[in-house]
């Protein structure tokens, strides 16, 4: 059988053993194998993310993609543990899906995905990234922390393809949005990714880290309730940045 399939189960057994983020030289050093070769698998996890970056040279942790193995690891994730009790009240208060996310730099993965009883279409799951930067609240959310040099990076090598009908495709007016955004803090995607459905996103930072908090429902209920679903993001992300000591 192939070494790289090895190699990959032995990364998500070393976590295991572990309970704890991994830095590249400690994986090298548990696996017995040269960084180099460690380096290659690493990044390939990341891109599909299996692991994230908790923040620079802190070490890595996978994601709860494969259930067996993620669930015993997210029992060991400090920061996880820490965040979830504020996204489940949040949930529960709201009845509508809340959904928990860490950039690395323009990347966006998906931490936490707490469904209400009620299930949204969107089908998503820790690992996943976002979809999109600039039609997904998150994604301009994300956007909105980039100094102006590097959003007029992003704007000058994005095309905006539209996703719906409702995709926002012009970059001026885009800019706009998020500027208005960013002063209100919080940020609407509405059936800009996925018809009938409307999310409203909001960050905090840990330990230096972006986190993106998303609350997702069906369209007419999140309409009717919007001031609430609002204030209730402010509230439990102004809850959340009390975390950092």
């Amino acid at each position: 059988m192939s070494k790289i399939v090895f190699r990959v189960l032995d990364f998500f057994e070393a976590f295991a053993e572990e309970k704890r983020p991994l830095s590249l030289t400690e994986l090298s050093r548990i696996l017995g194998i040269p960084p180099s070769s460690c380096h290659g698998v690493l990044r390939a996890m990341e891109e599909r993310g299996f692991l994230y970056e908790l923040r620079a040279r802190a070490g890595f942790y996978p994601t709860a993609r494969l259930l067996e193995l993620g669930r015993i690891i997210v029992e060991h994730d400090a920061a996880l543990a820490r965040i979830a009790p504020a996204l489940t009240k949040l949930r529960d208060h709201l009845d509508e899906s809340v959904f928990l996310a860490k950039a690395n730099g323009l990347s966006i993965v998906y931490l936490a995905v707490l469904h209400a009883e009620k299930r949204l279409r969107l089908a998503l799951k820790p690992g996943d990234h976002v979809r999109s930067l600039y039609a997904s609240s998150a994604g301009k959310a994300v956007l909105s922390t980039l100094d102006p040099d590097a959003l007029a990076e992003f704007f000058s090598h994005t095309r905006l393809v539209p996703l719906t009908p409702r995709t926002v495709t012009r970059k001026a007016e885009l800019q706009r949005e998020l500027k208005v955004s960013a002063q209100r803090g919080w940020f609407l995607n509405n059936e800009e990714t996925v018809e009938d459905s409307l999310t409203v996103s909001g960050i905090f930072t840990l330990h230096g880290s972006i986190y993106v908090v998303t609350i997702a429902g069906s369209l007419k209920p999140m309409e009717r309730k919007l001031e609430r679903v609002t204030h209730g993001l402010l509230q439990t992300l102004d809850d959340l940045r009390t975390l950092a000591p």
